[in-house]
């Protein structure tokens, strides 16, 4: 890492740039989550701090590589963003295809930002279904036999929400894969989908999700 700091920093003094210490920082993600955790980097009086975590064009990276950390960091906008248009949605006169469009059109685009990379566990599919069906968007139902006033079910809701958040970002992940299967090979992306490793794979047992 310090030779790839060095590496930078003259890269840099090359083309007459100068790298900022204080908005630069690095992080290491290892195979061994319980490795010892290296101090920062001091190199020509400067000093790159190591961070565990980081915002990077709006998504979530965390040194675990986990994607518990960013479903948590896209849901909390996309219940601010619930709240912001709940007095619309809760407006009896508003039909169900209106209240639908709202919610496509404002609230899952914030949820689902940069979907594209998600690699989604059954837990983490049932945190958002679950919080697409605690939006409260539509109102209760009149049930047919009871003739009483209820809330959906999950079955009616499913309904109402085709496809669901499950769905749609498992469909933008294959408009991904599709995308970058079709540009030249030598950008990075193509070459992780399409790439081959020329080492063999650690002794041990993959890290589970």
């Amino acid at each position: 890492m310090k030779e790839n700091t060095e590496t930078l920093l003259y890269a840099s003094k090359e083309t007459g740039l100068e790298v900022n210490a204080d908005k630069t920082k690095y992080m290491v993600i290892p195979r061994d989550q319980n490795a010892v955790r290296s101090h920062n980097i001091n190199n020509d009086n400067c000093s790159f701090e190591r961070v565990e975590d980081f915002i990077y064009l709006g998504t979530a990276v965390t040194r675990r590589n986990s994607i518990q950390e960013e479903i948590k960091s896209r849901l909390k906008p996309g219940n601010g963003c619930y709240h912001s248009v709940q007095n619309i949605l809760s407006y009896s006169l508003l039909s169900e295809n209106i209240k639908i469009k709202i919610y496509r059109t404002i609230i899952l685009p914030v949820v689902s930002y940069g979907c594209e990379t998600w690699s989604l566990t059954l837990r983490e599919e049932r945190r958002l279904r679950m919080f697409e069906s605690r939006s409260e968007i539509f109102g209760p139902k009149k049930d047919d036999v009871t003739r009483e006033w209820r809330e959906l079910h999950n079955e009616e809701l499913n309904v109402l929400y085709s496809p669901n958040i499950v769905r749609v970002i498992k469909s933008r992940r294959m408009r991904w894969a599709r995308h970058v299967a079709r540009v030249v090979d030598i950008r990075g992306a193509c070459r992780v989908l399409v790439g081959r490793p020329d080492r063999k794979r650690p002794l041990g047992r993959h890290r589970s999700r």
